[in-house]
């Protein structure tokens, strides 16, 4: 089998250490794996393999020679780096949101449109983790019974806004148990024991900026710039896993036993739903799994042809690096790369 360079750009943050991670366990075709930092890591070492691999400042000429570059630095960095990487011939896939809505570049799922990474012209987007996962509950159902209309709730991580926010959480939750008061550095309010209905900027329309991310990325995911969807993003004290609500309106009617065939035959989601014995999908549960889960199953009694559904998955791997990785794997395996 042909090896491949890989570059990782922002190895040393949480998704560029699970890219490392997921490449290892996967057992991903290396010729040559170069990391790059962005921060002080540089002249650092990390372990792959056994082996020690260096860290390297990123610069213009740092994808000489690299097949493929997986970029998780930021969309400041990647608007700068990834024609330089391209100009270079690495094919770029890209988890950030620099380039996600622009018409000629893939934002690809692989489970849901691997046909789009046909037409890549060396650079492919990775959607955002929430929209990876509203897609992945809603495409194979929508494939026998289109969606004609969805209300999003997501309930999301602190992973979202880096390690930082997940080590402002741990202090306030320290400070605040020992009766003391907190300074919030990452977010506009305290975290710790709080809901914020805010994540990112608000735009004039007085949705967040992520909540329009979900609807227009979803839609272009799914090739259905028809569905009508209206979202809620909040940020939960949660250190892993994203969760969402949704409350779906098909064309016709669908029972909750029909979603649950579809969707317990469909790679890379796993139904969790008894509500009996509190068997549903948990962020605590789903915290370092592949899978998309989905449960809490049931009629929208609001809707003539509703259902809801709860949806949850580990936003680090599933929501950013292993989409990616499995981008990468398709593109091998089509020939695509």
């Amino acid at each position: 089998m042909k090896s491949y360079a890989v570059a990782i750009v922002g190895a040393t943050g949480l998704v560029g250490q699970e890219f490392i991670k997921i490449l290892q366990q996967r057992q991903f075709p290396l010729g040559n794996l170069r990391l790059f930092t962005t921060d002080r890591s540089a002249g650092k070492k990390v372990s792959f393999s056994y082996q020690d691999v260096l860290l390297e400042e990123l610069h213009s000429s740092s994808f000489k020679h690299v097949d493929l570059a997986l970029f998780s630095a930021g969309a400041e960095a990647s608007c700068h780096f990834v024609p330089v990487a391209m100009k270079d011939g690495a094919v770029v896939l890209d988890t950030t949101a620099a380039f996600r809505l622009e018409e000629s570049v893939p934002l690809v799922v692989p489970e849901i449109n691997p046909q789009d990474l046909r037409r890549h012209s060396g650079l492919i987007a990775n959607p955002c983790c929430i929209a990876i996962q509203i897609a992945m509950a809603l495409f194979p159902i929508h494939r026998v019974n289109p969606v004609r209309r969805v209300i999003v709730d997501s309930y999301q991580a602190v992973s979202g806004s880096g390690a930082s926010a997940m080590e402002e959480l741990s202090l306030q939750a320290r400070l605040i148990l020992e009766g003391k008061n907190v300074i919030p550095h990452i977010y506009p309010h305290q975290i710790a024991f709080n809901l914020l209905p805010e994540i990112d900027v608000f735009l004039d329309n007085g949705y967040s900026k992520e909540e329009w991310r979900i609807v227009r990325e979803t839609r272009k995911i799914m090739h259905a710039p028809e569905i009508a969807i209206s979202a809620t993003a909040v940020r939960v004290p949660v250190y892993i896993g994203y969760s969402a609500a949704l409350h779906v309106e098909f064309s016709s009617k669908i029972t909750p036993e029909e979603a649950r065939g579809i969707l317990g035959a469909s790679p890379g989601v796993r139904v969790l739903d008894d509500p009996s014995v509190s068997l549903y999908p948990q962020p605590w549960v789903a915290a370092g799994q592949d899978d998309v889960f989905v449960g809490r199953i049931r009629e929208d009694i609001s809707l003539p042809n509703g259902l809801a559904l709860w949806v949850v998955t580990d936003n680090v791997r599933k929501g950013t690096a292993l989409n990616a990785v499995q981008i990468a794997e398709t593109l091998i395996e089509r020939g695509w790369l």
